[in-house]
């Protein structure tokens, strides 16, 4: 099974339960730390933060992850303070 370097999903083990089906093993999900934080506005999305600030819009899920006290639907709401994780090694 391959995947995107970029996903979340990209190091997880997987688990063949036979030749035509594999699962991925659900990751732990680590809170990576804040090095800044972004005030949402009326027009912010997490993937247009990702691309912002990671680099990448697929990154969405590593800001949701860097707030996990906050739904991520509700994570870009109008004055909001968002925790922005730093670049991925």
């Amino acid at each position: 099974m391959t995947t995107d370097p970029s996903s979340r999903h990209a190091n997880a083990e997987t688990y063949r339960v036979s030749q035509e089906v594999e699962l991925l093993v659900p990751r732990m999900r680590n809170r990576p730390p804040a090095v800044r934080q972004h005030t949402a506005s009326v027009t912010d999305r997490l993937d247009n933060l990702a691309a912002s600030y990671l680099g990448d819009p697929h990154q969405y899920w590593r800001i949701a992850d860097a707030n996990p006290a906050v739904p991520p639907d509700q994570l870009v709401e109008p004055g909001r303070s968002i925790d922005i994780p730093g670049a991925s090694s």
